[in-house]
Parts: structure tokens; sequence; C-alpha cells
């Protein structure tokens, strides 16, 4: 049994870059999860949490900022194909013990190219604008962990992050 080695497939045979092309392949639906953490201080956490202040204002503006994101992953990505994306989700969950907020992106086309490049976007806008909102209180914010979670579709089918 031979098995074919990875290439990276936006080099071409002598190494130049080249847009992938998906003109043959056949559109097929297809969804990606990314996330991201972003960690604050005691005190940033602490007012992004606050009740009736800052939670609802900085989160959904991160959400409407990592759809748009996703949206405009084509030109923010020189070799990402534009995709007609059918859905953007962005969702957040509150770590009080660690003063985290993680980020979930989803992202779902029917089209001839995955949707993982717009899922991680989303993300990573997400997590700069929670940034953006918070940096007043805390310089120090860091955002890690922007990862591919779940892909599906297309000819490489299913995959899942291994779990940590």
């Amino acid at each position: 049994m031979s098995t074919t080695p990875p290439t990276l497939s936006h080099l071409d045979e002598s190494g130049q870059v080249r847009m992938v092309d998906v003109g043959d392949k056949s559109s097929t639906a297809r969804v990606a999860i990314a996330s991201a953490r972003v960690r604050l201080n005691a005190t940033a956490y602490g007012l992004l949490t606050q009740p009736g202040r800052g939670k609802g204002e900085v989160l959904n503006t991160a959400r409407v900022a990592g759809m748009l994101a996703a949206k405009r992953c084509a030109d923010l990505i020189p070799l990402c194909h534009s995709l007609p994306l059918s859905f953007v989700g962005v969702d957040f969950a509150l770590d009080d013990d660690r003063h985290e907020v993680e980020v979930r992106a989803t992202c779902r086309t029917d089209f001839k190219t995955g949707v993982e490049m717009e899922a991680m976007t989303a993300c990573s806008v997400a997590a700069l604008t929670v940034y953006d909102m918070c940096k007043a209180a805390d310089k120090g914010i860091v955002i890690e962990q922007v990862r591919l979670e779940y892909k599906a579709g297309g000819k490489s089918g299913e995959w899942r992050a291994p779990t940590e």
C-alpha cells in the first residue's frame, strides 16, 4: 500500500504560490467550527461580566465583528476563495474561575471548497474585538489557542481536533 506524502496545495510543482483550482470539484455541504480563548486580568474580566454593563455590548459587538470577518475572509487571506456562506455563528462561553472568554465560530456553505479559514477568521476577529473593547482595563489580554475544532464535507470528509 503506497501512501502519497502530503503537499502544500497553494504551491505549484516549482514552489510558486498559486490559488487552488476548484473548478472541477463538486459543490457539497461543508461546515467548520473553530475556537479561540481570550484571557483577561481579574479587573477587565469583572468589568466585562458586571451585571447590566459590558458583557452584552462587548460580546454582541464581537459577535457581529466575527460574522463580518468571515464574510470578508477572501479579502484578508490572499489565496482564499470567495465563498457563498449560508451561515456564520459566533458564540461565547465565560470561565469565571480562569477569567477567560471562549470564542466559538461555526461556518457553513454548499460550495467547492471548505470554510475552515472563515471559521478561524471569525474567531480571531471576535477575540480581537473583545481585546479592543477591554484593553483600557488590561493591556495584557492574551488571545490564544485559535484552532480548527471540526470540519466536514468535501473530499477529505470529517475531521475532529484531538482532545487535549
